[in-house]
């Protein structure tokens, strides 16, 4: 049998086992064929409208909510800080959430808008501490100043959690689309890192739309943050360096993520398991590109559930 059969036996055993443990938290019906419909496709908008009506209930209710912390030395540095005030388990542990938007877009919260909140009022409503973050953006800044933005940001909470009641030894890291391209790249790069080394006790990657710029789709999100230079690109890869990090680590899709996408994430894990280093792997079931982040804090909280048992399962 080839590597590659074993591999994909070895995906349809983890597909299962995902979909009866996230069995209990299925995409309602209504949602489930409105996305279906859209397709294997990146729509933001229209994944929005689905999900808005969902989260407009959300409770700000027992948060501490910050915003606007400069976590480096420019306005885009900026982070929003959730603190449960509920007496739960302390020191708490620590989740900081990354968006995507291509490199060039997207921001942690906008006042009309649900998002990011959602992410994390669900993490302060599990008893962790929210840090959802901004970063430098391409085409402006290219790389590898969204891997270096994000050293800086766990560099600050490892320096300022402790005082807020989070612990730094339980501290996670979470992206999504280009955000989980940089998480995945900081984690990759321990150049980035600060005296604290990674910072981290795991990091999970969410649809990310690049891992090896090398072998990825070439669009201009790629060329906006890897740059022109296609000889750069081995260097920039986050594949050697997270084959030898210890780190635990989570690859997810969603089954309605685009191909380009679902392959980056087959690829690494067919690199990681050839290391002995076989990351968690979820490909979330009736979710599209968006619908991974939209849906959490929602009724349909499938993702939130395999981002936690993630978590959980960090020892």
């Amino acid at each position: 049998m080839s590597c590659r059969e074993i591999l994909g036996r070895a995906l349809a055993i983890l597909a299962l086992s995902a979909a009866s443990h996230l069995s209990l938290a299925q995409v309602p019906p209504d949602i489930a064929e409105r996305l279906k419909t859209l397709g294997r496709v990146v729509d933001p908008s229209g994944t929005a409208a689905l999900y808005v009506p969902l989260l407009k209930t959300q409770s700000f209710s027992g948060v501490r909510v910050s915003r606007d912390l400069n976590y480096g030395p420019t306005d885009d540095q900026r982070l929003d800080l959730f603190v449960p005030e509920t007496a739960l388990q302390s020191p708490k542990a620590v989740l900081v959430f990354v968006h995507g938007g291509g490199f060039v877009r997207g921001d942690k919260h906008a006042s009309d808008s649900p998002f990011y909140d959602n992410v994390m009022l669900w993490a302060a409503g599990r008893g962790l501490i929210g840090v959802n973050l901004n970063h430098r953006m391409a085409p402006q800044n290219s790389w590898p100043a969204g891997t270096e933005d994000l050293g800086l940001a766990v560099r600050w909470v490892q320096e300022n959690i402790a005082a807020l009641g989070g612990d730094p030894k339980r501290v996670f890291l979470v992206g999504h689309s280009s955000g989980a391209v940089l998480a995945a790249s900081y984690v990759a790069h321990p150049e980035f890192y600060g005296p604290a080394g990674v910072g981290l006790a795991g990091a999970a990657f969410l649809s990310a739309t690049i891992f090896d710029p090398a072998t990825a789709e070439i669009s201009p999100a790629l060329k906006a943050y890897f740059g022109d230079d296609a000889s750069r690109y081995a260097e920039r890869s986050s594949v050697p360096g997270l084959q030898q990090t210890p780190l635990p680590l989570m690859v997810a899709t969603a089954e309605l993520d685009p191909v380009s996408v679902e392959r980056q994430a087959l690829q690494l894990q067919e690199a990681l398991c050839k290391t002995d280093r076989c990351p968690t792997f979820v490909r979330f079931p009736g979710q599209n590109h968006f619908s991974e982040v939209f849906s959490i804090n929602s009724p349909d909280n499938t993702v939130g559930m395999g981002i936690l048992a993630f978590i959980r399962g960090v020892r």
